[in-house]
């Protein structure tokens, strides 16, 4: 007998494979609080912030980084900035300090400055999640904006030396939709970095989830909430780079030409329409088999017998040409992975 779940018993064991564990975040929190507490030491009347996916409540597992950074007071700041001192002297402030109240619990702590463009890497020695090579942080030194709005951060790549952000509103935007969405947000995005990193990353996570502010904005199951991401997304993508939610940066740059974005995000559109169509007919086996595509390490590949998977395939082609042209076909019967590649 063919086991038959639906796509969102699937997608919900298939987050909880990847979700962080409670124990690698209550580390990685420890810790982020040790530096944070480290960098407010070194620069007196300071704020941190933190960011990233930690912050952001969509860590996966393993967990190997955190973020975080430390605005200085408008007076400490006054002499940097676009036109006046780069970060570098900040960051080596930072890096001092943070050895100086750390260096004791991990021996074996290690931290780089120079050719860092944002933030200092600071390298634990010891990882979070059992297993992995290390657990890292990047620490960044910033400055208040002076309209008030947003930050002046470090990009030591750049002439001016500074760009301007406001990573502290984007971690307000992420938080607000995990709680408007009643954690589908999160859930979702987690998703979505491991399709991305299934797929050859052709987004940062930060687009991903620049993209997810604008689309999902109340409760959903999980399957139409990526059907939602994947519309939304294709359509943006097609028309120009993602802006920033905060109005305050530029655009955020993708990690390979638009046009192949696009076609990835197609790709999986078309693959979640499909599983939804098939678990609507009444094909659940079929449904997984689609899904599985674009999730192929979450969602199995349904163990169906030979005499089910011909059945399978001949529904598939007399489906017509939405399946065939996704080469579903003839998936069914072959050990060859497919990818929602788009190429």
């Amino acid at each position: 007998m063919v086991r038959k779940e639906s796509l969102a018993q699937l997608l919900d064991e298939g987050r909880r494979k990847i979700q962080v564990t409670d124990e690698e975040l209550a580390e990685a929190k420890r810790r982020r609080r040790l530096l944070a507490a480290s960098v407010r030491r070194a620069f007196a009347g300071s704020t941190a912030y933190f960011n990233g996916s930690v912050a952001h409540g969509d860590a996966n597992t393993p967990l190997t980084d955190v973020d975080l950074g430390v605005v200085l007071t408008k007076k400490d700041a006054e002499p940097y900035g676009p036109g006046k001192k780069s970060a570098l002297t900040l960051m080596e402030i930072a890096r001092d300090a943070i050895h100086e109240d750390i260096g004791d619990e991990f021996p074996k702590l290690t931290i780089e400055v120079e050719g860092r463009r944002r933030a200092i890497l600071v390298r634990f020695g010891d990882p979070v999640t059992p297993g992995q090579a290390d657990f890292t942080a990047d620490v960044m030194t910033a400055i208040p904006h002076p309209s008030g709005r947003g930050l002046y951060i470090p990009n030591t790549k750049i002439a001016a030396q500074w760009d301007r952000a406001d990573p502290i509103t984007h971690t307000r935007m992420v938080l607000q939709a995990i709680e408007d969405t009643k954690v589908v947000f999160a859930r979702t995005v987690r998703l979505l970095k491991h399709w991305n990193g299934t797929h050859s990353k052709p987004m940062c996570s930060w687009n991903l989830k620049a993209l997810c502010l604008n689309c999902l904005d109340e409760p959903m199951p999980l399957i139409n909430a990526l059907q939602v991401f994947f519309t939304y997304a294709a359509d943006e993508i097609d028309k120009r780079p993602t802006p920033d939610p905060a109005g305050v940066a530029g655009p955020i740059p993708l990690n390979m030409p638009r046009a192949d974005v696009y076609k990835r995000l197609c790709t999986a559109r078309k693959y979640i329409d499909l599983a939804i169509e098939h678990e609507k007919d009444g094909r659940p086996v079929l449904a997984q088999h689609t899904l599985h595509q674009v999730l192929p390490e979450l969602v199995a590949k349904p163990d169906a017998t030979e005499e089910e998977a011909d059945r399978l395939a001949r529904a598939v082609r007399s489906g017509g040409p939405a399946a065939t042209g996704l080469g579903l076909a003839t998936g069914l019967v072959t050990t060859t992975r497919t990818r929602a590649w788009g190429d």
